[in-house]
């Protein structure tokens, strides 16, 4: 892994690590050749840990040469099916930068020489990356901090300038928050149409389908506890932040930038799990019971006001009712009768004769 100091290669390294385990069910081995940035070595560690890998050893005073060459040895002594190298960066590309990775790259014979960059840095990416391709030869380009729609031109450049394809694309903080990169997916979303292949995939991949199904059936017989609830936004969480499930949704550009330009609180979801886990079992499957006294102590307990408790327990009580009247209109009444048979009494659109 190479590129400049920030561009998310440790971040990057850990993902890709979780992905090949995940995914491919490889034995995956991390290792840091990070000796300039504070710490780099031991955030590599953690992120090994939360991805359920391996990580090298520290051991103190090693070149970034030396290291590489114990983390090969480790590798083929203990079975490992990957070793990924995470290199240091600099600010900008210099001459010790690309002596070093130069080393590394003869020391270790990498299968695979994956650029780092962060996609909004613009035109500068395609100088980087002229610049490693033509020292050590890059067989792939990742591209990080790919949230946004209008940063694509550079991805064009940087493949023409390399040959190299563009792998991967990391769009979030999250240890999975790591996508293959389709060209016209991305195309897709800065036109505004959308990726639902990618949103079903990544419903697949983080939604558990046995449980969604009993929730569904819970749903339908007006039996939904708080508890259920609790698991779905467990479910929704794992699929990342609204803003990203929204640029996959065609035609929902604009909403999606009014999410982000008015700094709407995404951490909802958590706020409310946390309430609903400082319920008692009794109050998640019974939340009529829930009065002043029960809302000082679940607000104190999960750090919250009991405002934000009356507000959850409005929420659910208002999704409780239409699901009762989901589950007596049937499958055949919700399609005869619409969406607004679901609404309360006085709130169905009036028919204007159009």
């Amino acid at each position: 892994m190479v590129g400049l100091q920030g561009s998310g290669k440790t971040t990057t390294s850990g993902k890709l690590a979780l992905r090949l385990t995940n995914r491919e069910r490889k034995k995956v081995l991390l290792a840091s050749l990070d000796t300039q940035r504070p710490a780099a070595q031991l955030q590599l560690a953690q992120l090994a840990e939360r991805a359920g890998v391996a990580s090298l050893p520290i051991v103190p005073g090693q070149t970034p040469v030396q290291i590489a060459r114990r983390a090969m040895e480790t590798g083929r002594r203990e079975g490992f099916d990957v070793v990924i190298l995470d290199t240091a960066g600099r600010l900008s590309i210099d001459q010790a930068l690309m002596n070093e990775v130069r080393e590394i790259r003869a020391a270790t014979n990498p299968v695979e020489t994956l650029l780092v960059v962060d996609a909004m840095t613009g035109q500068d990416a395609v100088q980087t990356a002229r610049a490693f391709n033509e020292t050590v030869g890059v067989t792939g380009i990742v591209l990080t901090r790919m949230d946004g729609d209008a940063r694509g031109g550079a991805a064009l450049s940087m493949r023409q300038v390399t040959g190299a394809p563009i792998k991967f694309s990391g769009s979030g903080e999250k240890i999975d928050a790591l996508e293959e990169f389709h060209p016209e997916r991305v195309a897709g979303r800065i036109l505004g149409l959308g990726d639902i292949v990618g949103l079903v995939e990544r419903v697949s991949e983080t939604v558990d389908q046995v449980e969604a199904e009993k929730i569904a059936r819970k749903m339908m017989r007006g039996t939904f506890t708080l508890e259920d609830y609790a698991a779905q936004l467990r479910q929704i969480s794992k699929m990342g932040s609204i803003s990203s499930i929204l640029g996959m949704l065609p035609g929902m550009g604009a909403m999606k930038q009014q999410i982000e330009s008015a700094n709407i609180d995404t951490t909802v979801f958590k706020r409310q799990q946390a309430i609903i886990g400082s319920m008692t079992p009794k109050e998640r499957r019974a939340p009529d019971i829930i009065k002043a006294s029960r809302k000082k102590r679940i607000a104190s307990g999960s750090g919250t006001s009991v405002q934000d408790v009356n507000k959850l327990l409005k929420q659910f009580d208002d999704m409780s009712i239409m699901m009762k009247r989901m589950g007596k209109l049937g499958q055949k009444g919700l399609m005869r009768q619409g969406i607004g048979a679901l609404m309360p009494r006085g709130a169905q659109p009036r028919n204007r004769g159009f």
